[in-house]
């Protein structure tokens, strides 16, 4: 670094010295980043348990299956009222199956959206690898009724 003693003429220095300064705000900002918390950006879900009871052998269909989340708030896997505990134990099944059949995910236009957000998760979680929404054509057209 370089210093200055003040003029040849013996006059004293009159500006200040700010290198000291500089160096304290310096620690000082390191200190606030090194105590600042990391951010974690992870969501709890809290998922349900899977029931016991093995689902009948005909709900589950071989070739393609359709999840169908209504207005009331129901799940329906091909026309059928599931809770969510069996929505896990049918995807389950369902990919144990050779070749893996289609899940089809339809909500319904008054659907919950919370309701749809859980049933995604479930399905993301349960590794399922053959899925695809239908149905999203009746909503072409931003406010216009379902089927116009």
């Amino acid at each position: 670094m370089a210093m200055s003693g003040g003029r040849d003429d013996g006059s004293p220095m009159m500006e200040m010295n700010t290198t000291p300064l500089i160096d304290v705000m310096l620690v000082l900002l390191i200190m606030f980043i090194i105590t600042i918390p990391v951010a974690t950006h992870s969501v709890d879900i809290d998922l349900p348990a899977p029931n016991p009871n093995p689902p009948p052998e005909d709900q589950i269909d071989p070739i393609k299956n359709k999840i169908v989340i209504t207005q009331a708030g129901e799940i329906l896997w091909n026309g059928d009222a599931i809770d969510q505990g069996e929505l896990v134990r049918n995807l389950e099944i369902s990919k144990t199956i050779e070749p893996e059949p289609e899940l089809q995910f339809e909500p319904e236009q008054y659907a919950s959206y919370d309701l749809s957000v859980k049933v995604l998760n479930i399905i993301k979680g349960s590794g399922v690898t053959k899925f695809g929404f239908v149905g999203n054509e009746k909503y072409r057209t931003f406010g216009a009724p379902a089927g116009a």
